[in-house]
């Protein structure tokens, strides 16, 4: 499968972009700068160090990324993201798109959630462009973690959505990475539960100095 990571240079975009080309996928970098897609692809092949996973790496523009692949990644920060759906959104129509942004804000060094007006990053998302098919995954799985080849996270990513073809396709990804388990968190509404605990993760993290994330129990 061709997967674009929208605004992929950042460390959510890198890692889950190293890990799905270890799953045997075809990986676009995407970014505002292309020349920085192309350098990041070439990082996350040589991290990789392998031949055989290299050629799974390419880099180009956001709106090369969106156009030629089957999956997208939406990382980009939260500020950024209208903007990056106005420029990409027509090449989004019909597309699974799966929306890992965590609005967050810093104050006094704690992490804060904010509230978008439609409840959720997703839920905006989907209002901006309503074609695309769209999911809201991955917001507690640890970047850190993701960017290291050969390790195992055993760690849950919680899956939302109101398309059930979709949800499925994206929980089947969340299951061939590293220590991962896909788990059906219902509708995409709830994805203002997932981006909320972001903050909160952040702040226990920074409290007990570790890479903690969430793992759901008897199911």
């Amino acid at each position: 499968m061709k997967i674009g990571m929208i605004g992929g240079t950042g460390p959510e975009g890198r890692g889950l972009g190293m890990q799905l080309a270890l799953a045997g996928h075809d990986i676009v970098i995407g970014s505002r700068d292309e020349g920085r897609a192309i350098e990041t692809a070439r990082e996350l092949a040589d991290t990789c160090g392998s031949e055989e996973i290299a050629p799974n790496f390419s880099g180009a523009d956001n709106t090369g990324a969106a156009a030629g692949c089957e999956v997208a990644f939406l990382t980009v920060p939260y500020s950024g993201m209208i903007t990056t759906l106005h420029e990409i959104g027509r090449q989004l129509r019909g597309k699974i798109c799966v929306n890992t942004i965590a609005p967050l804000e810093f104050v006094s060094g704690q992490a804060r959630g904010i509230a978008p007006p439609t409840g959720s990053a997703a839920e905006e998302a989907e209002r901006e462009v309503p074609e695309a098919r769209w999911v809201a995954a991955f917001h507690t799985v640890p970047a850190r973690g993701l960017l290291r080849p050969g390790s195992r996270l055993n760690t849950d990513a919680l899956v939302c959505s109101d398309d059930a073809d979709a949800l499925k396709t994206v929980m089947g990804l969340a299951d061939q990475m590293q220590g991962i388990r896909g788990v059906n968190a219902g509708a995409l509404e709830n994805a203002r539960y997932l981006e909320g605990a972001t903050a909160l993760l952040i702040n226990i993290n920074r409290i007990y100095k570790a890479h903690g994330s969430i793992k759901v129990v008897g199911i």
